[in-house]
């Protein structure tokens, strides 16, 4: 691992991920930009001194020539450190697992992306939310035509945890997420902005076409967006609404995906996961509950308790973290990895929420929130 040491929220979600199934020993790690706060934690966490680094490039090089070396490397950094770190282990033969955004900018994005397949190693990037059970639930009724042609999609994920200034308060999470030179261009839109966009598109099973974006910062002297409405053009003639905010004060983690067909509609909210409310033409809601016997494999797989003991954020993390296990070892052996292996992020969803991004951006700093084409999706 590198980054993720002592203070890191994300950190400690990645070795809880990696270590729920069983699939994954961590040895090894770059824990913090200070060496000795790094070696500290390495030690609570029981890894060798050995195997303890000062930064990343020290990593990769004491890594690269042991026999018991790394197989891949989790990146839990901030956003503008992704791309150089994620770099180093490619070239040097190591698979990767990669916090979103993948990169900050377009360009690094490609090259990244490119460099995944020229060298034949895995990347995976931790879109999480497409680890839920009923996310792979809705998006086998969508491919299943149960909804009919999708017309609408609408995803929102409104927080309220920076209302106010918090990055001039010492809170250090919110400090790089406000900084254009760490966080990269979009402020919301860029930080759970890409969390949606993801979702929608990995449900629809749409491909987005152009975007149409009015981002606003209503915290004085913040330099990036807090709020963002987008509009989306979608292929085959669906129209698509996103908002993403970091001000909607009594939203903690309020995601929330509706896709709309000429057959029915769906529904699906973060915050009460484990189930997944389907309306058909002229009927009445129906609530399909995780757990069921008769929900598709996609959804049985990526479940561990019986129905009515919730399953959360955790274990949706997990699924993704086994979803890479499987698809490193089918890479690595030629061993099948099934369904977990289906529907993963990988380097080019990466690369797509970068340009998502991007053109979001554009549109509203250079097109007055006019319509701009996608350059990947």
């Amino acid at each position: 691992m590198v980054g993720g040491g002592e203070g890191a929220y994300i950190g400690g979600i990645h070795r809880f991920a990696a270590r729920l199934d069983n699939h994954y020993d961590l040895v090894a790690g770059a824990f913090d930009v200070d060496a000795e706060r790094g070696h500290s934690f390495a030690s609570t966490n029981f890894i060798d001194r050995d195997r303890s680094y000062g930064d990343y490039l020290a990593m990769v090089a004491g890594e690269r020539t042991r026999d018991d070396r790394i197989d891949v490397v989790a990146i839990c950094t901030p956003n503008h450190t992704h791309f150089p770190i994620a770099k180093a282990f490619l070239e040097a033969g190591f698979d990767v697992i990669c916090e979103k955004p993948m990169t900050t900018t377009v360009e690094d994005a490609i090259a990244l992306h490119d460099l995944a397949q020229t060298t034949g190693r895995f990347l995976g990037v931790t879109y999480t939310y497409s680890g839920y059970p009923m996310v792979h639930e809705a998006r086998a009724m969508v491919a299943r035509g149960d909804l009919g042609k999708v017309r609408v999609v609408q995803v929102e994920y409104p927080l309220e945890w920076m209302a106010t200034g918090i990055e001039l308060q010492g809170n250090q999470q919110a400090a790089w997420r406000t900084d254009p030179k760490k966080n990269g261009r979009g402020g919301s839109i860029g930080d759970i902005g890409t969390h949606a966009y993801h979702l929608a598109g990995f449900v629809s099973g749409l491909k987005a076409e152009a975007v149409a974006a009015d981002l606003a910062t209503f915290v004085e002297g913040r330099a990036l967006d807090d709020n963002a409405h987008v509009m989306i053009r979608y292929e085959g003639g669906a129209r698509g609404l996103l908002w993403s905010s970091q001000v909607a004060i009594g939203q903690s983690n309020g995601l929330r995906l509706r896709v709309f067909g000429e057959k029915g509609s769906l529904v699906w909210h973060q915050e009460q996961p484990n189930e997944l409310v389907f309306t058909g033409l002229f009927g009445a809601p129906a609530t399909i509950k995780r757990g069921r016997d008769d929900l598709t494999d996609g959804a049985r797989i990526r479940t561990r308790t019986p129905p009515g003991h919730p399953e959360g954020y955790i274990e949706a993390f997990t699924n993704l973290y086994s979803g890479f296990a499987a698809a490193i070892r089918e890479k690595e052996s030629g061993a099948s990895a099934g369904t977990f292996g289906e529907g993963l992020p990988s380097s080019y969803d990466g690369l797509k929420g970068v340009a998502f991004v991007d053109a979001v951006v554009d549109s509203h700093e250079k097109h007055n929130g006019g319509w701009l084409s996608l350059q990947f999706a």
